[in-house]
């Protein structure tokens, strides 16, 4: 039997991150996590603790990265991913997708590895073009709350492609959509976790603006199959990686409502400053260059979503959410 390939996921104790070891692993590769734990938790990952192809590195990327011998494929995924994250820590989160992302591009061209980059779907900002395909350049607010890490990722796309452009450097754009699932943090502040955190702590379910605005959803096994087939294939170019199925807020918070059981109800506040209205993702060429698209319905992946989360401790349903950040807030 051959050598294992070596794989290197920053942000391994993610969400994202967590479920990709997951994948590598059972692809018989050799699995090294990286993660700072700032969002990261090692609850996600502590089942592979004892495997013999995974090892675990507790290290910023934002700071020089030494992976020793050989790496034949790295995955960027380490970044704070939702509003409560990178609101409370914005520098950290400009500097994961600056510093962080050259450091990683040089390590890829010293190790001659292949290296895919978690772009979001963010980088359209508030769009003006519904679906959003990958040809269109967004419109986005540099300097409004979100813009930390809307620009954070846009400037990792660009650094990204010039390392592909200059450097010849074998690299991946995906630009991940909502993505839901076992292992998501329940007080993170996305709009999933949030209403059925709400719901099992009997409290009502908060709706911002008047819900019409539209997100859609792609459960986590049917994003990680996405993103295993753009690393493998031979694209360069963004991809984007999520399901078209679109849903307004008030409606999916009906359908929370439906399948939680709650009997609590909807109320309302204001809309945060430069909240996307629509979000939908145009996969065709995810379609036509991956042969890929989601299998998994919303409602078969919330009900599994729905069943990790109240599985959780109490300790964790009622967790303090600031309480991780406060050593970085500086």
């Amino acid at each position: 039997m051959g050598k294992k390939q070596r794989v290197l996921i920053t942000g391994g104790a993610g969400f994202l991150g967590s479920h990709l070891c997951d994948r590598f692993i059972n692809e018989g590769f050799h699995v090294i996590a990286m993660d700072n734990l700032i969002t990261g938790d090692l609850r996600n990952i502590e089942h592979l603790f004892k495997h013999p192809d995974f090892e675990f590195y507790h290290h910023d990327v934002s700071t020089f990265v030494h992976v020793p011998g050989e790496l034949h494929y790295i995955l960027h995924f380490a970044s704070p991913a939702s509003p409560i994250d990178y609101l409370k820590i914005p520098i950290q989160t400009l500097k994961v997708g600056s510093l962080g992302i050259h450091n990683l591009l040089g390590l890829a061209r010293l190790k001659k590895s292949r290296i895919l980059i978690a772009s979001t779907s963010e980088v359209y900002g508030d769009p003006l073009v519904h679906p959003q395909p990958e040809e269109y350049y967004g419109n986005v607010n540099p300097v409004g709350p979100r813009g930390v890490y809307d620009e954070a990722k846009r400037f990792q796309e660009a650094m990204t492609m010039a390392y592909h452009t200059f450097h010849g450097l074998d690299t991946r754009i995906a630009r991940i959509f909502n993505t839901y699932g076992p292992r998501m943090r329940l007080n993170d502040g996305r709009v999933l976790p949030a209403f059925i955190g709400q719901a099992l702590r009997g409290e009502d379910l908060t709706v911002f603006g008047d819900g019409s605005q539209t997100r859609s959803f792609c459960y986590v096994d049917d994003q990680i199959e996405g993103l295993f087939r753009l690393l493998m294939s031979d694209y360069h170019l963004p991809v984007n990686i999520g399901n078209p199925d679109e849903v307004s807020i008030m409606e999916f918070a009906l359908e929370i409502i439906k399948l939680t059981g709650t009997t609590q109800k909807i109320i309302t506040k204001p809309l945060p400053v430069d909240d996307p209205k629509q979000r939908q993702p145009d996969i065709s060429r995810a379609k036509e260059i991956l042969g890929w698209e989601p299998k998994v319905s919303r409602a078969e992946g919330l009900k599994i979503t729905y069943e990790y989360f109240k599985s959780l401790p109490k300790e964790i349903l009622f967790e303090r959410e600031n309480k991780r950040f406060e050593k970085y807030i500086r």
